[in-house]
């Protein structure tokens, strides 16, 4: 079922890891063409053009395009007993994690009378993005709001499509969540309207936010990549992934379970193996065949590990599996070896990292209290996962004294000169007149 790359007697190039390695193809790019319309139509039309494009694309007419709160509360009431619980639990522990990222504010003292300090301070308003499609979304829900509270952002807007099945309204789940976790606002909208209502504002509906996060489809990415410096953004999300080390000492049916648990997500969805033990290969593969079939999604699953983005890669050592998966930088990493720690602590590039047999990704999907919005298609190599720093800016404050300020004027001086600004070192001079 998974194609087989073979690595073994292979000097591991990034050359060659690049063009062999299993990736799915998401081409933000020319998707941007066909966004843009949608885009300025919202902008130039406001709610018609959202309306218009739920009927376009989700097939309804939304009664709301502004949720009445009372019809989250109502969710919320309905809302089966368990689930709620397991929503309560993810918030509580996903609060405690993003509550210890937030990074304090420091001050320098450079001599007397001279310090720098830093502060960070929240985005005032931010737009959270979360997705209809094939499956329904509630623990995206709480990755995006949590750090955003935490972070201290004082509105919170939701965005998700309208549902014709739901009486043109959010999924029912995500409503819940929403009335659990306390937003602010929640918008019936999809898809690259909604990105520009949050973006650029629609009058009598949505004021515009500071930035956007959340997954999404092509078209979102698309958006998402055409609204940012209007807005900040989080990332362009791309089709799901994950990438597994194992060695013998790992159990071949929780192996294909984990491949299959990822599939199930999107037909584009990445499963990739890379093992040591072709044995182990073989045994995977046949497990994750009949994994495969008897799944309640199995056309999904199967369309996924027989594509081009999923694949068995067999390497000599774990060295060598290390260096393959810190070039495949995989959204979702699980090391399952012996000694699977001392494995993790060699890994510079993925979204995540799941340790050991007993920390499978589904755990970090729901209630690892780690966040699941992860840099897809490689771009851990230089991106992070969300995080609270997503809804914060960094802002330096800096305070000299006369006399401090008296101290470096001569050199302010010179580098003005040498820079050719001479207005740069006149206003130094006019304090030093002041003394």
């Amino acid at each position: 079922m998974l194609r087989l790359i073979d690595l073994r007697a292979t000097e591991l190039s990034p050359d060659l890891l690049d063009r062999v390695l299993p990736r799915a193809e998401f081409d933000v790019a020319a998707a941007i063409e066909q966004v843009k319309p949608l885009i300025e139509d919202v902008r130039q039309r406001g709610a018609a053009a959202l309306t218009e494009q739920a009927k376009r694309f989700d097939h309804v007419t939304p009664p709301h395009l502004d949720v009445p709160k009372e019809l989250w509360d109502q969710a919320l009431e309905q809302l089966d007993r368990q689930v709620r619980r397991a929503l309560e639990v993810g918030i509580e522990r996903c609060a405690k994690v993003h509550a210890a990222q937030v990074p304090p504010d420091h001050q320098v003292t450079l001599d007397e009378g001279a310090t720098v300090a830093q502060r960070w301070i929240p985005v005032e308003r931010v737009g959270l993005y979360v997705p209809g499609g094939l499956a329904v979304y509630p623990s995206s829900v709480v990755m995006n709001v949590v750090p955003a509270q935490q972070a201290g952002v004082d509105q919170l807007v939701v965005a998700s499509p309208a549902q014709a099945e739901h009486g043109g309204l959010p999924h029912p789940t995500i409503l819940a969540t929403c009335a659990l976790l306390g937003v602010d606002q929640v918008i019936a909208a999809g898809g690259a309207g909604a990105i520009a209502a949050l973006a650029y504002g629609v009058e009598s509906l949505v004021r515009p936010v500071d930035v956007i996060t959340g997954p999404g489809n092509i078209w979102v990415a698309a958006a998402k990549r055409s609204v940012l410096g209007q807005v900040g953004i989080d990332a362009e999300a791309g089709p799901t992934e994950i990438a597994i080390i194992a060695d013998h000492t790992a159990n071949p049916d929780h192996l294909a379970a984990d491949l299959v648990g990822q599939a199930e997500h999107d037909p584009l969805a990445a499963a990739v193996l890379i093992t040591t033990s072709a044995r182990l290969a073989e045994r995977v593969d046949r497990a994750t065949a009949a994994r495969a079939q008897a799944t309640k999604h199995s056309a999904r699953v199967i369309t996924a590990l027989s594509g081009q983005a999923s694949g068995l890669v067999l390497v000599d050592t774990l060295e060598q599996a290390v260096v393959v998966a810190n070039r495949y930088a995989a959204e979702h990493l699980e090391i399952q070896t012996d000694h699977a720690r001392a494995v993790a602590g060699q890994i510079r590039h993925a979204g995540a990292i799941f340790v050991g047999h007993y920390s499978p990704v589904p755990l970090g999907d729901y209630l690892a209290g780690s966040n699941h919005v992860l840099p897809t298609g490689g771009t851990a190599r230089y991106a992070s996962g969300l995080g609270v720093t997503a809804f914060l800016k960094s802002v330096q404050q800096v305070e000299y004294s006369a006399k401090a300020l008296a101290q470096v004027a001569p050199l302010i001086q010179a580098l003005a000169t040498a820079e050719d600004l001479p207005a740069h070192g006149e206003a130094v001079q006019a304090r030093q007149a002041d003394g």
